[in-house]
């Protein structure tokens, strides 16, 4: 769905002025106002009987705006003194000036939005805003949950409830208060982090959530910084919170966190002396099924084995892919990257693997893998490599490292099959586990 702004700007001169002329003086004097006509598709309220839309986007997707002109439109009616659906309206940031500063004097914030006749006035004394028609919004800040004890409104607009260091006191209080009307609703705008207030209210029934990148507002942030942060973010996993406004999780227990991914990270890599390819398969072959996992590493392996180091190189995994075709990218990496080896498991798949392998590339270099423990046990090893700061990332990783940050060594406590992660550990494996193994006891194979 396109925005009438996005068919504007597609459109001939000619279209423009035709549709131009077509309108009466008060409709032209309206159309910068008439916020469906300009808005993105996730800027759009959902139809429906939700209690909570949460609009979650990157770094200036427009969530501020969106927020702003979804107030206007509860408590606006056809005429500026006519009522709308909502006349008590909770504004919640996460302090008292930020949501002041954001939410009702910023850029994109409700008096910015409002057209003159419309425009409430704000009344610094009492925290609020109050419209012609005679309704009110107040500000709340969610340090103090208390100060939402008492008051009751029929819609409230909450700020980037992710970073709320009371968050769950607040939001708690917030739903306590919302009780007037028919059928009281919440907008929630905010960039997503891993805290358990915004999952349970994902996981709620009665939400629904829209999402965007910063990248979908391109038009009306400057150039330079999409470049900039592209440049500096774009593959990790703080680039998918923050560019691409993606719920980045992480598990209690897990083996690895993102704070400590992020500190392994590098721009390029060294010389390497070994490179291989990993490769665990994917069962099936359709838009539902398991990735098949496909990653790059190299290491540097002079001198003592513990003084070796590996190189995550690349995540080049495939999802919904035939065997041929994922046989195909795997060999393709090898070759873009200049690989001495690939190496592939084979629980599941058996002679087969091979067999499509050599299917597309005859004489590729192959080893394939047996796994003889589960999944967590064999992650271990390979977190352990991390511990000791022997393993680095290049950027691009964003999707592998969210699998790794839900391992645990009980086993995967994400969605699906952390195929991507198994293909690591196997490329590190065969680079430095099994070689240090093999030192300390020469009979020592498999993993």
């Amino acid at each position: 769905m396109r925005s009438g702004a996005a068919w504007l700007a597609c459109a001939q001169p000619e279209e423009v002025d035709e549709f131009l002329a077509g309108l009466s003086d008060n409709a032209l004097l309206a159309l910068p106002w008439v916020f469906d006509f300009w808005a993105l598709p996730h800027q759009i309220a959902p139809e429906g009987a939700w209690k909570s839309w949460v609009i979650m986007g990157g770094r200036g997707a427009g969530k501020t705006r969106a927020g702003a002109e979804w107030v206007r439109a509860q408590v606006e009616g056809a005429r500026p003194l006519d009522g709308g659906r909502a006349r008590r309206v909770a504004l919640v940031g996460e302090t008292y000036d930020q949501a002041r500063e954001v939410m009702v004097f910023g850029e994109s914030g409700i008096l910015a939005c409002s057209p003159p006749d419309r425009r409430p006035d704000w009344e610094a004394g009492r925290k609020r805003l109050v419209w012609p028609n005679g309704a009110v919004a107040q500000v709340f800040s969610a340090h103090e949950p208390e100060s939402l004890r008492g008051p009751q409104f029929d819609a409230a607009w909450v700020d980037e409830l992710a970073k709320w260091k009371h968050a769950e006191d607040a939001w708690d209080m917030l739903q306590f208060a919302l009780r007037l009307g028919e059928h009281p609703q919440q907008v929630v705008t905010t960039t997503p982090r891993n805290v358990h207030v915004l999952k349970s209210i994902l996981n709620n029934p009665s939400t629904v959530v829209t999402h965007a990148p910063t990248e979908a507002n391109r038009a009306y942030l400057a150039a330079s910084f999409l470049d900039e942060v592209t440049a500096r973010y774009g593959g990790t996993r703080q680039g998918q919170q923050e560019l691409e406004g993606l719920l980045v999780e992480e598990v209690p227990g897990a083996l690895w966190s993102g704070a400590a991914l992020e500190a392994l990270r590098v721009s390029e890599a060294p010389p390497l002396d070994r490179i291989v390819v990993a490769v665990d398969p994917a069962v099936t072959a359709s838009n539902s099924s398991d990735t098949c996992g496909i990653v790059v590493v190299g290491a540097v392996t002079q001198g003592p084995v513990q003084n070796w180091r590996a190189y995550v190189l690349e995540d080049a995994s495939v999802q919904g892919a035939s065997p041929v075709q994922w046989a195909t990218a795997a060999v393709a990496a090898l070759e873009r990257h200049g690989g001495e080896r690939l190496v592939a498991e084979v629980n599941q798949g058996g002679d087969l693997v091979e067999a499509v392998l050599r299917q597309v590339a005859p004489l590729v270099p192959y080893r394939k893998l047996v796994a003889g423990r589960g999944k967590g046990m064999r992650a271990e090893p390979a977190a352990a490599l991390y511990e000791q700061g022997r393993v680095r990332h290049l950027r691009g990783l964003g999707k592998l490292e969210d699998q790794m940050c839900q391992m645990t060594a009980q086993g995967f406590q994400g969605r699906g099959s952390p195929d991507r992660l198994d293909a690591l550990v196997w490329a590190l494996h065969e680079l430095i586990l099994e070689p240090a193994a093999v030192r300390r006891n020469p009979r020592v194979r498999g993993l």
